[in-house]
């Protein structure tokens, strides 16, 4: 007879359950079909590291929700999941959302981002965190763990805007009723 140990299980359940939610950021409806997003899961020591970044970034720009989030995810996340985008014009001829009449007008401006990258970007957070949701793995939208992702080049130099989903399969999500 086999006998697994929650405890044991508990940690590579997480990651399945976050490898699913990559498939359903994946498969999120996109603007045009053009799919500029960009994702990966992170554990063990690469969660350790962007906490690390997260606080250095708190204590350097004195904002101390840096250092609040890099404490949630250290106290309990078994994996995050990193969901960018790149910053992509649809090349439209009419939109203007963005504040630029047109996307030719909008590329002079390499780092403003496109309204439908953005907006993509959330739907795929959106079906992503959904997956936790219906699997009761705790979640939560983190940007802290995009910008700390993002300093450390985690996802390619290419993406421009990236979210964390801190994930934790305990008794009390880690990542609510927050201090400050």
């Amino acid at each position: 007879m086999t006998i697994y140990s929650e405890i044991d299980e508990r940690i590579n359940t997480v990651v399945d359950i976050a490898k699913k939610m990559l498939v359903a950021a994946r498969t999120a409806p996109k603007g045009k079909g053009a799919d500029n997003l960009e994702m990966a899961i992170v554990t063990d020591n690469e969660i350790r590291l962007i906490a690390m970044e997260m606080r250095k970034i708190g204590e350097q720009k004195e904002y101390d929700i840096f250092i609040r989030d890099a404490d949630n995810i250290l106290a309990g996340a078994d994996a995050l999941v990193l969901i960018g985008t790149r910053i992509k014009t649809l090349e439209l001829k009419v939109c203007s959302l963005c504040g630029f009449a047109d996307c030719a007008t909008k590329e002079k401006y390499p780092l403003v981002p496109c309204v439908y990258n953005t907006g993509d970007l959330g739907i795929a957070v959106g079906s992503a965190v959904s997956v936790a949701a219906n699997y009761r793995i705790d979640n939560r939208v983190m940007h802290t763990v995009g910008v700390a992702a993002q300093n450390l080049e985690i996802l390619s130099s290419s993406v421009k805007i990236i979210w964390g989903i801190p994930l934790s399969a305990s008794s009390k999500n880690p990542f609510f009723d927050r201090k400050k």
